[in-house]
């Protein structure tokens, strides 16, 4: 992390040096930032950095409300926000993941799952937690006609768009992290699957005013992907640690049925009955059958393709583990000695009956008659 001491010096601003001092560039940029908050010349512009932007005040039937909306200026505060990501992702690997790969030896491949893995139950451990504390607080779950009812739902709490944000900056700062940890060529194009598939579901669903289903399918989304990654870092401890991953394989076929039935629900049954059915982009309403159709298309691909994979990796998964049985069964099988087996495979032109030998066609065969001396 930050000021820390290096055993071996690069050459500044070289390839090695800038994948070595990511973090602490990132450290500083973002100390200019906060210092520039103590000078009222630069406090505004930093104030751009650090909070949302958009806001406005909704009068309540008590007092007033802060809501907000999206714009341009919220790629400034992401931004940000994606050097906030890069400096957590150094913390986590450098104190807690490099620490627990020290002792347990890994190989390069399996240091390499294991470090992912690490990362990724630690976001989605905390994005868990806090999208359950705004679906809870703002009622979407006791109250499931909120998903749809006076769409558009431009105007967004504090909570949730910061949430976002957040979200946001996180995948966008796990594109440059696959060239700061060397991520092997071979798993590039897999991770850049799964991060460019989070980018598009969560930047559509805050440009579309999707955000309150959104929240209950990224809540589902992450729990499942929670058991994941925490069954995977205890198969590396103990390979045969199977009961997470049986546990895991429950909660991800449950989440693929609740993702698809809340999304039916809420855009084919619930916008679809909408008096406002316009399209509208400056109020930010695009309810129109074309719309429903490709949200439902792009969810139900997605989550077809996902249940491809986990029934693809499960037969795989069973394949290997009966053919390991197989061969277990194979070693602990009777073996004959060596010297009985030549004997058995030892065979004569014919065979033995009541002590006489006999020739294949029943004949006896012909005794050889003894030279006289």
């Amino acid at each position: 992390m930050a000021f820390r001491r290096r055993t071996k010096s690069y050459p500044l601003f070289s390839q090695e040096f800038v994948i070595h001092n990511h973090a602490d560039i990132g450290f500083c940029l973002v100390l200019c930032v906060l210092i520039a908050l103590m000078f009222e010349v630069t406090a505004k512009t930093a104030f751009l950095f650090i909070l949302p932007q958009y806001n406005i005040s909704m009068p309540t039937t008590d007092s007033e409300t802060v809501q907000y909306h999206y714009g341009l200026k919220d790629l400034v505060t992401i931004l940000f926000y994606i050097f906030i990501a890069i400096i957590l992702h150094a913390v986590v690997q450098e104190y807690i993941l490099d620490k627990i790969n020290r002792r347990l030896h890994l190989s390069k491949i399996k240091h390499s799952k294991f470090n992912e893995s690490g990362q990724l139950v630690a976001f989605h451990l905390s994005s868990s937690v806090w999208c359950f504390y705004i679906v809870v607080m703002e009622g979407y779950l006791s109250n499931p006609r909120s998903l749809w009812e006076n769409y558009p739902h431009v105007y967004l709490p504090f909570q949730v768009k910061f949430f976002y944000l957040c979200q946001l900056a996180y995948w966008l700062h796990a594109l440059p992290e696959l060239y700061f940890q060397k991520v092997r060529k071979e798993e590039i194009p897999r991770q850049l699957q799964y991060i460019c598939l989070y980018l598009v579901h969560i930047a559509g669903a805050y440009l579309l005013n999707l955000t309150r289903l959104a929240l209950i399918l990224l809540l589902l989304q992450y729990v499942a992907e929670f058991f994941f990654h925490t069954a995977r870092l205890f198969h590396f401890t103990d390979e045969n640690n199977e009961k997470l991953f049986n546990a895991w394989a429950v909660v991800f076929v449950v989440t693929r049925l609740f993702t698809l039935t809340l999304t039916v629900l809420t855009i084919g049954f619930g916008l679809a009955r909408a008096e406002d059915q316009t399209f509208d982009p400056e109020r930010g309403n695009f309810n129109t059958l074309l719309f429903r159709l490709c949200v439902l298309l792009l969810v139900c691909l997605s989550q077809a393709w996902m249940m491809w994979r986990f029934i693809h990796s499960q037969l795989r998964r069973w394949r290997e583990y009966w053919n390991e049985q197989s061969a277990r069964k194979k070693a602990a099988a009777p073996t004959v000695p060596p010297r009985q087996q030549a004997k058995f495979l030892r065979r004569e032109a014919g065979y033995h009956e009541n002590g006489v030998m006999k020739a294949e066609n029943g004949t006896s065969p012909r005794t050889k008659k003894l030279k006289s001396p």
